[in-house]
């Protein structure tokens, strides 16, 4: 198969990056330093082979036809270990690390997967830093701070774990076929690893309906009278929405949560 010939699957929610424009401000916003590279879904790899002339290169691929493709257009590099292949999905090659060695994870993401994806990369310890093209929404919801309407769980789990920015925009039209959204490629640096599934269940509480009050979100799972009072002790009016706490506050709502949980049951309330 030649790549002209390749028409994208729709099952594989295929766009393929055509601009070297794009391309190439994704390699220079790359974090320089000597972890290895992941790309999640290479394509055509026209973003690989900008990536195998910096670094060496382990991509994950879920086509078949675009495996064998890639394996006879990056021959060379094969042989020489700058690339390596893994054909088949990758959530299923995915235990607790993608990798055994640090890497960071630059990618033109499937938007169908994309937020899964980011997730696990953002609690795999092994990932280091995550570079990655998505829809535009989704890389907002990532980056977003405190006060923004689209902040949420997306925003401070990313906050909590490392720093978030959007690098580019890019229009629907440097992608065949085109999207009928726009798109950002976005860089996460960590500095931890997302690891607190108690945290975050609370916060898709506090989330569950975003226009209503964080008093009334959280008050359907936990107890009115302590929440008020943890409120007053924050500093937090009752008439706040979800997307107006800051991260910090977050967490500090989440200990003193914690902590009234835990006394209660050494009460054995």
């Amino acid at each position: 198969m030649k790549k002209e010939n390749v028409v994208a699957k729709k099952k594989f929610g295929q766009n393929f990056l055509k601009d070297d424009g794009v391309l190439r401000k994704i390699v220079e916003a790359m974090p320089k330093n000597d972890n290895k590279i992941v790309e999640i879904g290479p394509g055509l790899g026209d973003l690989t082979k900008f990536l195998v002339d910096v670094k060496s290169v382990e991509a994950f691929e879920v086509d078949t036809d675009l495996c064998k493709l890639l394996q006879t257009e990056f021959k060379e590099e094969i042989a020489t270990k700058r690339l390596q292949i893994n054909c088949g999905d990758v959530l299923n090659a995915w235990q607790s690390s993608l990798v055994d060695e640090p890497y960071d994870l630059v990618a033109n993401l499937p938007y169908y997967i994309a937020t899964n994806i980011i997730l696990k990369a953002l609690a795999d310890p092994m990932c280091k830093n995550i570079l990655v093209m998505v829809q535009l929404e989704v890389a907002e919801k990532f980056c977003a701070d405190s006060g923004e309407k689209v902040f949420g769980s997306l925003g401070i789990i990313t906050q909590s774990v490392g720093d978030a920015r959007i690098v580019v925009q890019v229009p629907p039209t440097a992608f065949d076929p085109q999207p009928k959204v726009d798109s950002a490629v976005f860089l996460i640096q960590k500095r931890a690893d997302r690891s607190d599934k108690g945290f975050e269940d609370m916060l898709k509480v506090a989330f569950a309906q975003p226009r209503k009050t964080l008093m009334k979100n959280l008050s359907t799972k936990y107890d009115k009278p302590t929440l008020q009072e943890i409120f007053l002790e924050l500093e937090l009016v009752a008439t706040t929405r979800p997307h107006q706490v800051t991260t910090g506050n977050y967490h500090q709502l989440y200990k003193k949560i914690q902590g009234s949980l835990d006394g209660r049951r050494d009460t054995g309330e």
